[in-house]
């Protein structure tokens, strides 16, 4: 991984995390646009830069906040939703939808940036 795509990453991870503190869920969305505007990348390396940071971040905080209150949330979530007792399955559906909305709103923001062709 390049200096520039791990900046890119690690800015991603931290600044999702703190603002995940103060503001909605959808911030991890903000936070991918505007490192993706400060720090261009190509539009493949965007995506699985912020989707990685946020999968991993969020798979990370799952896993925490699940074993503070003994699985017993994530089992009764995931037998609710995925109709499946299984608190991991649960942890891994939500991150990937978090990396996905990050990864698409870096997608945007890189393609923002992306210089035009005129035809």
């Amino acid at each position: 991984m390049k200096t520039k795509t791990f900046a890119h990453f690690l800015l991603i991870l931290i600044l999702a995390y703190v603002a995940g503190m103060v503001m909605p869920w959808w911030s991890t969305a903000l936070v991918a646009f505007l490192v993706t505007i400060l720090i261009p990348l190509t539009p493949g390396k965007a995506f699985s830069s912020a989707f990685i940071a946020i999968f991993l971040l969020w798979l990370a905080l799952a896993f925490y906040m699940d074993v503070r209150n003994d699985h017993i949330l994530a089992n009764r979530m995931s037998e609710m939703i995925l109709k499946v007792r299984s608190a991991p399955l649960i942890g891994v559906v939500s991150s990937l939808i978090g990396g996905l909305v990050a990864g698409f709103a870096s997608l945007t923001a890189a393609y923002l940036r992306a210089p035009r062709k005129v035809a």
